[in-house]
């Protein structure tokens, strides 16, 4: 999963988040409880992370990376969903 983690600093993630503390969007910790379980958590993250986002947690939109190869966002998605508190 290691390619995961440098996608999240390769591609700026860590200005708005951090694998273990809310920064301005949450904790990827946090992210992974969330949707732990939920089998189609990849495909829904892996949407949210290209096209943006918002609502879900708090007022401060997620903004689209349409920039971003869609093989980069499912190794950093699916290296989020592996991350426990």
């Amino acid at each position: 999963m290691a390619a995961g983690q440098a996608m999240m600093q390769k591609d700026g993630c860590g200005a708005c988040h951090a694998v273990d503390k809310k920064i301005v969007g949450p904790a990827y910790q946090d992210v992974a409880a969330k949707y732990k379980g939920d089998a189609g958590a990849l495909a829904k993250l892996s949407q949210k992370v290209k096209t943006g986002g918002a609502g879900v947690w708090g007022p401060v939109p997620m903004p689209p990376n349409p920039q971003v190869a869609d093989g980069d966002i499912k190794a950093l998605v699916s290296w989020i969903l592996t991350l426990k508190k």
